[in-house]
């Protein structure tokens, strides 16, 4: 159980120093896509474990994982609001899907990352956070994909 509070305490304290550390949002998001993905290269065997054994998870475990989950998608998504407040990011585009983006990309690596791969961790990481910020960015003239229903 322990390895499983390890990496989300990582992650989740990343994000933290990240937020403490930078002033822009986009800086702030990028700092913590790369984190987020290095984490991956750092426990990637654990992270496994973890995702094919938690439906074993006693319940007080499986409640200090979710507090803690819920803490880094708050974070995430107040670093979107955050940053479409202050005109870095798309006003039209929904914050919460958007954070439910990231998180999936992000954690869709521990099933396809190897060490031994054509990319490092950095260089996926900032591939993630290029893709991430081409369709985020205020000034993109990128049309908007919403549709009225």
């Amino acid at each position: 159980m322990s390895f499983m509070i390890i990496f989300i305490s990582y992650v989740l304290q990343k994000a933290e120093d990240a937020i403490s550390a930078f002033s822009k949002p986009t800086e702030k998001l990028h700092t913590i896509i790369q984190s987020f993905a290095k984490v991956f290269d750092l426990y990637k065997p654990h992270i496994s474990v973890f995702y094919q054994e938690s439906k074993y998870l006693k319940p007080h475990h499986v409640k200090i994982i979710n507090e803690k989950r819920d803490c880094y998608r708050k974070i995430v998504y107040t670093v979107l609001e955050e940053g479409k407040q202050q005109a870095e990011f798309r006003l039209e585009l929904p914050t919460s899907i958007i954070a439910m983006s990231i998180l999936g990309i992000v954690n869709w690596t521990y099933k396809w990352y190897s060490k031994d791969g054509e990319y490092t961790i950095e260089e996926i990481a900032n591939i993630f956070t290029n893709i991430i910020s081409i369709k985020l960015d205020s000034r993109s003239k990128a049309e908007s994909c919403l549709c009225s229903i």
